[in-house]
């Protein structure tokens, strides 16, 4: 079994916000498998399905994304999961916008939903795949940016990273992260 975390906030007023892919990321992998994101659990909306021979369950925290470790903690306590089979999905600054970065532990970087997982989960150590929203300019206002749509530019080519990150969630249903990770990052 597998179970993949996209982070983001609930509501319409950030339904295209930087802030929002690993939520854009969940309902395209939604899309293409077939699987409906509806229940309503665990502070969360979740939907499941089998992909590739496996049990899938996709999970957006509606916890707001500086408490989304709430959500993925009270999940793995009920189903009695590991962390090992999770993949978290999630905006980064870091990545130049247009790629994805592919890590399986480090540190929250400033991300306060990833803060919130390692707070929840006691560890930095779990599959991420961050999907690049760059720096803004100096002096622009780090949250201003994140909770920020796309610009028009930046949605013209959304879909196709989108629709990479989607290609890699899959590709690790059936092969270990490392070899992930391999192809990927490449």
């Amino acid at each position: 079994m597998k179970w993949i975390v996209g982070l983001g906030n609930p509501g319409a007023a950030y339904r295209n916000n930087r802030h929002n892919v690993g939520f854009m990321v969940l309902d395209r992998a939604a899309e293409r498998w077939g699987i409906t994101i509806g229940q309503n659990k665990f502070k969360a909306q979740i939907g499941e399905g089998h992909v590739k021979g496996q049990k899938v369950y996709l999970i957006k925290p509606m916890t707001y994304m500086n408490l989304s470790g709430e959500s993925m903690r009270a999940f793995m306590d009920f189903y009695k999961v590991p962390l090992e089979d999770c993949v978290v999905v999630y905006d980064d600054l870091d990545t130049p916008f247009g790629q994805i970065r592919l890590r399986y532990q480090g540190s929250a970087g400033g991300h306060n939903g990833i803060k919130s997982i390692i707070q929840h989960m006691g560890t930095q150590t779990f599959d991420r795949i961050r999907v690049g929203v760059s720096r803004p300019a100096p002096g622009f206002n780090i949250a201003d940016y994140v909770l920020a749509d796309f610009t028009k530019e930046e949605a013209k080519t959304l879909p196709d990273i989108v629709e990479k990150s989607v290609d890699a969630l899959e590709f690790a249903l059936e092969h270990d992260f490392n070899k992930t990770m391999a192809k990927f990052n490449a």
